[in-house]
């Protein structure tokens, strides 16, 4: 289906309205930034798509997101004429984003086979996870089905038996929406949530097939045609070491409905489009996916890769905060002024930007070193394994905060329904409970560092990016009192210290990734990462006196820098870098 982009309005009155804005486009470092990650001919293949995601994002799917999360999903269990059969209703606009994510840009299939949006190979990690980028900035809900299927195919890649692949690959990675099967992940029940190991669902064996047994407290995208279950074989051991992962489809071969059941709908405070329930598996049938005894780390892999996401959807999600915040505040006048020009608002707009510029770059520098492990580089899945935990625990809980500054700036109107302020502060909090609590995802944090040796593999790739000079001296010393610091807290096993641990290295791993791509695109003319690094630095890695006053002519100097988002020449940025040594 052919769309032509929604006409930018953009109000001039004193309620400036950026329904039609190009979220591709409003984002004028995004491009050189994605240079740094793509090759250069995939890049340039890719601009056209991203500037077509970039309009429908600003005003069709932005507008089909608010009629769909206006209009919830009904479960139905019964047809007119009484014939007993489940289905859920979903509104016509939920249909349509559906349609714009799977099959128009094939996002859950572009890293499953080639072909996708004319490429003729498989796409890097980094394109899906750049592309969804500017999706979620419109809508969030379809983002959590999109995640599913993606993982499910990548796990039931790496585990499952190659004849299941082989009939099953096709439906998972299809961008026609009639043939698509759809993923999820069922995992949770009511006593075991955060603690998986008391997981309760019984799997017995029947000849050559399982059949699972339980309920399934908190199932998204609940109807999915393939879904991931956790389940204890009969005699296994307890605890995690008992648990055995398993595919179940949603239909059988002779077209039969599984046998499971949705109990109820999830009532939920964002995400309200997508479909998210209740489970009482009946005897259902389903496949066995790699060895029995290790299906918890089997569905941990698949969890990983869905903390990405998370991470990857707090990124978008500040971004579309920052840019609302600041078309606002460059064309609302009060006090006789732009609100740009106020000082506090320039300070709150500074706030904004840092953490949605600290979670893009750590989504792109983890996506590449997924690639790598992928391919086979056993000290890149060991990064990995960290950085998934680190960016799903805190860009989320920074995507919270952001959205609510952001609707701030709107004022009055950033709390109506009719705008994007409110879903996005709603869809935002999910993010900090999907795939594991905080609590949970510090505490993964340093089990990976225990357990994985991952801080050893990554400390020495970040030494080596770090810049030559004040700032690359100032972020060595915060990387090993950082790494140090974890390191520590990791081996004593020390829980309430967990937290500190993981945002003292997701920040000095941030602010090294800013500095790396400072120094490069410096070099094409462009210094405003170094400056993101600067900020890091000074405001997330180093003590500071409550009661004493900041220095109000650099600030002055930052933002006027940053804030116009338009390039820094090289020689501007070492000035300001350099005032700030002295």
């Amino acid at each position: 289906m052919k769309r032509e982009p929604v006409p930018a309005q953009h109000s001039q009155s004193a309620l400036p309205d950026s329904h039609g804005l190009n979220l591709y486009l409003a984002d004028p470092s995004y491009k050189a930034l994605l240079a740094l990650y793509l090759p250069a001919e995939l890049h340039a293949h890719l601009q056209p798509h991203f500037e077509r995601l970039g309009a429908l994002a600003g005003g069709e799917l932005d507008a089909l997101a608010h009629t769909a999360d206006s209009n919830p999903p009904v479960l139905r269990q019964r047809t007119r004429s009484g014939e007993d059969r489940q289905w859920i209703d979903k509104h016509p606009a939920y249909r349509e984003l559906e349609s714009v994510a799977f099959a128009e840009y094939g996002l859950a299939a572009m890293s499953h086979r080639p072909g996708v949006l004319g490429w003729p190979e498989k796409m890097p990690p980094a394109v899906k996870y750049a592309l969804t980028y500017l999706y979620v900035q419109a809508e969030f809900g379809v983002c959590c089905p999109l995640s599913m299927t993606d993982s499910l195919t990548r796990t039931l890649s790496k585990f499952g038996d190659p004849a299941l692949i082989e009939r099953l690959l096709p439906a998972l990675t299809s961008q026609d929406m009639d043939r698509l099967a759809q993923g999820a992940m069922f995992m949770t029940e009511q006593g075991a949530g955060s603690d998986v190991g008391a997981t309760e669902t019984r799997a017995v064996r029947e000849g050559a097939r399982w059949r699972l047994y339980g309920e399934k407290w908190f199932c998204s995208n609940v109807d999915a045609a393939l879904a991931m279950v956790l389940a204890r074989p009969e005699g296994a051991a307890s605890g995690t070491r008992g648990l055995a992962l398993f595919l179940m489809p949603r239909t059988l071969e002779d077209g039969a409905p599984n046998t499971y059941r949705i109990v109820r709908l999830k009532d939920k405070l964002g995400t309200r489009d997508m479909a998210s329930g209740e489970i009482k598996l009946e005897g259902a049938l389903a496949w066995l996916v790699g060895d029995a005894d290790r299906g918890f780390a089997q569905m941990t892999d698949m969890m990983n890769n869905s903390r990405l996401s998370n991470g990857m959807r707090a990124a978008g999600m500040m971004r579309r905060a920052l840019t609302e915040a600041l078309f606002v505040a460059r064309r609302r006048v009060a006090f006789g002024k732009r609100l740009i020009e106020l000082p506090l608002m320039r300070r709150q707009l500074l706030k904004l930007m840092l953490p949605a510029e600290a979670a893009r770059s750590m989504m792109l520098y983890t996506a590449l070193e997924l690639a790598k492990a992928d391919a086979g580089d056993d000290a890149a899945r060991r990064r990995t394994r960290l950085l998934t935990p680190l960016i799903k625990f805190r860009a989320c809980r920074d995507a919270r905060r952001a959205t609510g500054d952001a609707m701030e700036v709107r004022g009055g109107l950033g709390y109506i329904e009719e705008w994007a302020d409110p879903r996005l502060l709603r869809d935002a909090h999910l993010g900090s409970i999907w795939e594991g609590t905080s609590n949970i995802v510090a505490l993964d944090a340093m089990r990976a560092i225990r357990r994985e040796h991952s801080l050893a593999a990554l400390a020495p790739a970040l030494e080596a990016m770090l810049p030559e000079g004040s700032l690359g001296e100032a972020l060595r010393g915060a990387l090993s009192r950082s790494c140090a610091f974890a390191a520590r807290v990791a081996e004593n096993n020390d829980a309430l210290l967990a937290r500190q641990a993981a945002t003292g290295l997701y920040y000095t791993i941030a602010a090294t990734v800013l500095a790396h791509e400072g120094t490069q695109l410096a070099a094409q003319g462009d210094a405003r990462r170094l400056l993101f690094a600067a900020l890091v630095d000074v405001h997330r890695l180093r003590a500071r006196d409550p009661f004493a006053p900041s220095d109000a002519q650099r600030e002055t100097a930052f933002a006027e820098l940053l804030l116009p988002e338009t390039p820094v020449a090289p020689q501007d940025a070492q000035k300001l870098l350099a005032a700030g040594e002295r």
